[in-house]
């Protein structure tokens, strides 16, 4: 088995035997070569303190991007509800948790046949400030071709947008995937839905573009309401996420 499969295997594995199985669906895999252009790019485009895989790993010779989808059943609780639902909120802290034990299992596989690796946890790796993050985990998913960005701002996969990101870099170099032409979302394709702008609770999110700080705002709020039920960690919304391309 190559090294690629081998990692595929792992992230798949743990996402499908994991204790909260019932909140995700199969997981789906990326990988970048660290010359990509595009990654010294992210400076410009994301801002001067986004970070160059390199920077992580000197050594690093390809990005691994995995994407875990939520179920359907935790899309449609959070679509139904006026409110962020519950379920949304467990899935959220689920997930960032099982990205970051499968970053380090995969790192740990890989060290064991000498290669090495570096990772960035899940979330809160932004500052509370600029709110801007050092290392964009959709940023890196859309160089590893698992996607292209809607109208949300999220990155839209072949299975949808619906789910969480993870970043693993090694030094072991792999053959990229190409990044997909066509459009997903449905309102650059064909300018029918608006969706995530409709649907956004605070506004944050038009046209134009999308106040970072607006949606913070709330995300801080919706943290209160679950601190208060006994469910941490809840920073989420995702009511910009749970339309037609939430899951494809």
């Amino acid at each position: 088995m190559t090294i690629r499969a081998q990692i595929e295997s792992l992230i798949k594995n743990e996402v499908l035997e994991s204790a909260h199985g019932e909140y995700f669906r199969e997981p789906l895999a990326g990988f970048a070569s660290a010359d990509d252009p595009l990654f010294s790019k992210l400076k410009e485009i994301v801002g001067p303190h986004h970070i160059h895989p390199r920077d992580l790993l000197p050594e690093a010779k390809t990005v691994v991007s995995f994407f875990i989808p939520f179920s359907s059943n935790v899309v449609s609780s959070n679509r139904k509800s006026a409110e962020v639902a519950p379920e949304w909120g467990k899935s959220y802290v689920e997930a960032n948790i099982l990205i970051n034990k499968i970053s380090e299992k995969v790192i740990q596989m890989l060290a064991e046949k000498g290669i090495k690796g570096a990772t960035i946890k899940a979330t809160h790796t932004f500052d509370e400030k600029t709110l801007a993050a050092t290392w964009s985990h959709r940023s890196a998913a859309f160089i590893s071709g698992l996607g292209r960005f809607g109208r949300n701002r999220m990155l839209i996969t072949p299975v949808g947008c619906a789910g969480r990101y993870g970043s693993v870099i090694i030094s072991e170099e792999i053959a990229p995937d190409l990044r997909p032409e066509e459009e997903l979302c449905l309102n650059l394709k064909d300018g029918k839905c608006l969706f995530c702008i409709n649907n956004c609770p605070t506004k944050a999110l038009t046209l134009e573009g999308f106040d970072r700080h607006r949606c913070y705002d709330h995300i801080l709020e919706v943290t209160k309401e679950f601190s208060s039920m006994g469910l941490y960690g809840c920073d989420v919304c995702g009511k910009c996420v749970v339309g037609p391309c939430a899951i494809l």
